[in-house]
């Protein structure tokens, strides 16, 4: 009978079940000090942002909402994993599981449409660089932003309508590190494939209607890039282009992997199935500040603008000498 849930008020979530108890402190360290890097290398992006007007651009517009979304979704997951290993609390009540699924993915959607806007730069930059200032302005990134983080919200509340009535009433332990849909579902005591064949489509719409996209506009930079006569042009040319490559790759690859596994009949060990989990949904958050203040000339100069600002006046004459 669905509606009714009333057995449940709690799940439990086992975060790494293969872990040996003598390494959960050194585990809960570590998630510990990949949160506080995330936060740190985002909150730098945000201030470089906010202090630095000529920042104040389309790419960087959208890297900026890449910073909110990746630290929005550090804060939902990493704090109640870090608790489970530090505080040996892997409780998490009924209706707040949800919340967190609702997040999750709702935040992973965001991030999928954030790449997309980041292909679109590109593209047009180089593909169409007479119109690039006409089209690509910072209000057009505005709106297409704020749709983004709108548009996110349907498919994310769809799947946590259809499976939040769904009767549980068996095992309320969940083999991960946080709530996700088919960590949940997969414990609801009826058939869960009415449910779960909606929901795939959904998250393969929403990763692989932008990753279309990003290999089409990257098939069309290549192809532009070849016609470059000049070999340090080309170079030159997409060098602009790599940390977002980087980004990307990180973000669809091992999602898509993941995916396409649960669904074909892959059997993967619930040990390697949340490490990779966790490796493609804790690192990019954490490296991509790194790669846009090392790949990005913009915010680069800035960085150092800042850093050479703190240092006083006779260390830098000093540096200098030496």
């Amino acid at each position: 009978m669905l509606g009714n849930h009333s057995t449940v008020s709690e799940f439990v979530l086992t975060g790494f079940p293969g872990l040996h108890p003598q390494y959960q402190g050194l585990t809960s360290a570590v998630l510990f000090l990949v949160y506080l890097l995330t936060m740190i290398g985002n909150a730098t992006v945000l201030f470089l942002f906010a202090t630095d007007r000529s920042l104040h651009k389309p790419m960087y517009y959208i890297i900026l909402n890449l910073s909110v979304c990746d630290v929005l979704f550090s804060t939902t997951t990493l704090p109640k994993i870090i608790s489970k290993y530090w505080f040996q609390s892997g409780t998490i009540s009924f209706t707040a599981c949800f919340v967190q699924m609702y997040f999750v993915h709702y935040l992973g959607t965001v991030n999928s449409y954030i790449l997309f806007l980041m292909a679109l730069d590109r593209y047009l930059a180089i593909c169409h660089p007479l119109r690039y200032s006409l089209v690509f302005k910072n209000s057009t990134v505005h709106i297409l932003s704020i749709t983004a983080w709108i548009v996110a919200k349907a498919g994310s509340l769809m799947m946590v309508i259809r499976a939040y009535p769904l009767p549980y009433c068996a095992s309320n332990v969940i083999s991960h590190c946080y709530c996700d849909h088919i960590g949940i579902t997969s414990l609801a005591c009826t058939d869960r494939a009415s449910y779960a064949f909606p929901a795939f489509v959904n998250a393969m719409v929403m990763l692989l209607g932008p990753l279309a996209f990003i290999v089409f506009s990257y098939s069309c930079i290549i192809i532009a890039v070849l016609k470059i006569a000049n070999v340090q042009g080309r170079l030159k040319t997409l060098s602009t282009c790599s940390g977002q490559l980087i980004i990307i790759s990180l973000y669809y690859f091992p999602r898509c992997f993941v995916y396409l596994a649960s669904n074909i009949g892959i059997t993967l060990s619930a040990d390697l199935r949340i490490v990779i989990i966790m490796l493609y949904s804790l690192v990019p958050p954490m490296i991509n500040p790194l790669i846009y203040c090392l790949r990005a000339k913009d915010m680069r100069e800035s960085l150092w603008k800042r850093f050479y600002r703190t240092i006083p006046p006779k260390a830098q004459v000093s540096a200098i000498s030496d």
